[in-house]
């Protein structure tokens, strides 16, 4: 196979050759724990350095240095967020939570095992678009309710909800409010000094940064216990080793990314969007039409199977991936799709496509026109809507 064409970026992205490069110091250098001030000449370089990224990732949200920590990617990010707030709270105030249906599945399954331990969780409803409703969200509220937690942008249709109508409802009621921005952040404006979100989760691998290192925004005097034991790390809300090399390559991740390439990945997504409704019968876009995150294309496609359509499409060297239950380890058709109104048919044939910053509109083209002949070719053969 001569050339790849990948667009699953958000399951995650290449890294970056500069991102790369302004962490090697840190694996054969500069590779000692990080000290304090006291310490080694080593240690301190390299605290240093975790301290410089810290306050760069703070930054660039609008959030002081001291409101951020790192911790090992999205997931853990969320469940820190979850289990942490119901840790501090659970029995000083009340053991209810909300959280849209559509979230992610650290922020879902998080919600399922604090139910297991005697919190009530409430699974807020979205529309066809997968937006929730702020009046239904208001009804949910009670004086036990101590956290909310919808996502900023979603993980498979994009859709991207009004987080600050969310967060100043929920500081209304006196609720703390988190919100997973691993598919938004860096892409779509998020200041938490504009918006009063309490939490807020973020992730170094789908903006070209580094696996294995994300982040939690934590906004000051916000109730939150440690769920992870060990050492004193990320004051004191999460033991283990400092990933200082991650950090870095994180911060240096958030400074490529430019308003610019933004609106690139924008222009990509609308050209498979045109394409695919132009040379394509028996298509739906999954989410909304313009409210979405820049790299997301979602698009169900009728009389065929997702599975079929990802494999046949592999073989010419293009990676995309599918809301098929064959291609799930929970063997489950996408959650997503099935909340937003859709059947088993609309899931099992939804595919996506997520671009990232080294597509070019050549490989969009190249692409869509690859899918036209894969689909036509397998509703040739499919039994599906021959009627």
């Amino acid at each position: 196979m001569e050339k790849s064409y990948y667009l699953d970026n958000a399951s995650a992205t290449r890294l970056d050759e500069a991102v790369l490069e302004a962490m090697m110091p840190y694996f054969f250098k500069t590779y000692s724990v990080a000290t304090s001030e006291f310490g080694y000449s080593s240690g301190v370089e390299a605290r240093d350095a975790m301290e410089e990224a810290r306050g760069k990732l703070a930054a660039f949200m609008g959030a002081d240095q001291k409101e951020f920590i790192f911790t090992s990617g999205s997931t853990e990010s969320s469940n820190l967020a979850l289990k942490g707030v119901a840790k501090a709270l659970g029995e000083k105030k009340g053991k209810h939570l909300i959280v849209s249906k559509i979230e992610d599945f650290p922020v879902l399954y998080s919600a399922r095992t604090l139910e297991k331990e005697g919190f009530t969780v409430d699974y807020l409803d979205v529309d066809e678009d997968g937006f929730v409703n702020l009046d239904t969200l208001r009804e949910l509220i009670t004086d036990e309710t101590i956290l909310v937690s919808i996502q900023h942008g979603n993980q498979e249709i994009g859709t991207i909800q009004d987080i600050k109508a969310i967060a100043t409802l929920c500081h209304e009621k006196g609720v703390l409010f988190h919100t997973d921005a691993t598919h938004t952040f860096a892409r779509v404006p998020l200041d938490v000094s504009e918006i009063p979100v309490d939490l807020v989760t973020v992730s170094a691998h789908t903006i070209h940064g580094p696996k294995g290192i994300g982040g939690l925004y934590i906004r000051n005097k916000t109730h939150i216990a440690k769920i992870m034991d060990g050492g004193f790390q990320e004051f004191d809300l999460r033991g283990g080793m400092d990933n200082i090399p991650g950090a870095v390559g994180f911060a240096k991740a958030i400074e490529l990314v430019t308003p610019e390439e933004n609106l690139h990945l924008k222009e990509m997504r609308d050209k498979i969007i045109e394409l695919v409704f132009e040379k394509i019968p028996h298509v739906k876009l999954n989410g909304h039409p313009t409210k979405r995150t820049p790299q997301n294309a979602n698009i169900s496609f009728s009389y065929v199977e997702g599975e079929s359509v990802t494999l046949h499409l592999d073989m010419y060297g293009i990676a995309v991936s599918t809301g098929s239950a064959c291609f799930s380890r929970s063997l489950e058709a996408s959650h997503v799709i099935m909340r937003i109104g859709g059947d088993h048919e609309r899931a099992h044939g939804s595919i996506r496509m997520t671009i990232g910053r080294f597509n070019t509109i050549d490989e969009i083209i190249f692409v869509v026109e690859t899918l036209t002949k894969v689909v036509a070719a397998l509703r040739e053969f499919s039994s599906l809507g021959k009627e």
